[in-house]
């Protein structure tokens, strides 16, 4: 794990590493699989049968498929850095085929309408409610990622250019973003009027501080997002990574080019970004009337 944190992975990613090889080594512990020399093919193929057994205890569903292809990819990777290390004599899961999942496409998308009514649940909560909400502007503002935004610093945000500096992007990759008028209005007032009330010498020069004035944990930033979106009254699973989904589901319906959005949200590929091409249906929509000759013809009936 430390290696992979060294390679600039983020804290949630060596994370989740760390937990499905957890999960991996408890079930090997239950069969008296003891070294990594006696992971083969056919353990695999057991491993996955478990696997497919397991329901999730939120719903009782079976494991979704993304989620058991990460779970042996993360066995495979660390077998196959076994054999590189020379701890093994070949790497027994060169040839293991992974389940296809194809690329999920973003789930329970908001509107702008709904977007609008989380956004103003936090004043309900007088102070702390003001940080909450800029939080929330922030995310929506920017489309950053949840671990990104917990690392930033005052002075990354630049209000006279109103513009957002992401130092921990995904692969350690800087980039410099353009944050909205409100979202910095926001901001303003929670560095001026609340921040200072738990701010403490811990806090360092951390801009989003949690009640304890320590920087967020991760899995709390989610609570946070969620508890607002359930307050609104939307009874659809998700947190920080919403916003960004309708951070670029939005852009690319009012006319954004797919580089630009690319840009926005720090996406090594742009077919990462083309994901948000197959949800965004009003632009589609839009073009398609003014463009296709069955849409501008009319009915044809008389």
């Amino acid at each position: 794990m430390a290696l992979c944190a060294a390679k600039g992975q983020s804290a949630d990613t060596v994370y989740g590493k760390h937990s499905r090889l957890k999960q991996f080594c408890r079930w090997c512990a239950a069969r008296e699989l003891q070294t990594i020399d006696q992971i083969t093919l056919d353990v695999m193929d057991d491993f996955m049968a478990y696997l497919n057994s397991q329901r999730k205890p939120r719903d009782g569903q079976p494991l979704g498929v993304a989620h058991k292809r990460n779970i042996l990819t993360t066995v495979k990777v660390f077998i196959a850095a076994m054999y590189r290390k020379g701890l093994l004599n070949r790497n027994s899961l060169e040839g293991i085929e992974l389940p296809s999942i194809g690329r999920a496409l973003p789930k329970a998308l908001f509107s702008e309408e709904e977007i609008e009514l989380i956004l103003v649940q936090p004043l309900q909560f007088g102070l702390r409610g003001i940080r909450d909400r800029a939080i929330l502007e922030t995310l929506f503002a920017t489309g950053v990622r949840r671990g990104e935004l917990i690392p930033v610093k005052l002075d990354d945000v630049d209000f006279e250019k109103q513009l957002l500096r992401v130092n921990h992007g995904k692969g350690r990759k800087e980039r410099i973003v353009p944050i909205s008028q409100r979202a910095c209005e926001w901001l303003a007032v929670y560095i001026s009027k609340v921040r200072p009330m738990i701010n403490y010498v811990g806090s360092g020069n951390t801009l989003f501080l949690a009640n304890d004035g320590k920087a967020f944990k991760p899995g709390k930033l989610s609570e946070l997002a969620s508890r607002y979106i359930r307050l609104a009254g939307i009874k659809r699973f998700g947190a920080c990574h919403m916003f960004r989904h309708a951070t670029g589901t939005m852009m690319l319906d009012n006319g954004a080019d797919l580089r630009h959005v690319q840009e926005m949200l720090g996406h090594a590929s742009i077919t990462t970004t083309q994901i948000y091409t197959h949800v965004s249906r009003q632009k589609l929509k839009e073009v398609y009337i003014k463009t296709h000759p069955s849409a501008r013809g009319g009915s044809g009936l008389f």
